[in-house]
């Protein structure tokens, strides 16, 4: 599986930016697919996810209610959508698939299998 994660860039502080991520995956719709970010000096941290099989949507406590997940099964993306950016959502991005996950592992990078390159998102306060 191959993933591509478009869509970063920079963005004020309160504004908005939508994340995508293409997958090459024959059998998208049953991965769980994942957002996790990563700040400089920082470890990898769990941002949003999509459970395969029309499966649940999750977030950290720290986006919920800013940032939104969905996916697109036949067009193999998912997307995130970041609204009222805050400088501490500065980081790389990436999009990763997990197949076969189960909820309770949905927030572990490494329950998933397969990465995106990143792309970055700044927010200037």
């Amino acid at each position: 599986v191959q993933l591509q994660a478009s869509g970063g860039g920079l963005v004020q502080a309160g504004g908005s930016l939508r994340l995508s991520c293409a997958a090459s995956a024959r059998t998208f719709r049953s991965y769980s697919m994942g957002w996790f970010r990563q700040a400089p000096g920082q470890e990898r941290e769990f941002v949003a996810a999509s459970k395969g099989n029309g499966g649940s949507t999750y977030y950290a406590d720290s986006v919920k209610g800013r940032f939104t997940i969905s996916r697109d099964n036949a067009k193999n993306t998912v997307s995130l959508q970041l609204n009222n950016l805050e400088s501490e959502d500065t980081a790389v991005y990436y999009c990763a698939a997990g197949n076969r996950l189960i909820s309770s592992t949905i927030p572990y990078a490494s329950a998933y299998d397969y990465w995106g390159q990143g792309t970055q998102v700044t927010v200037s306060s």
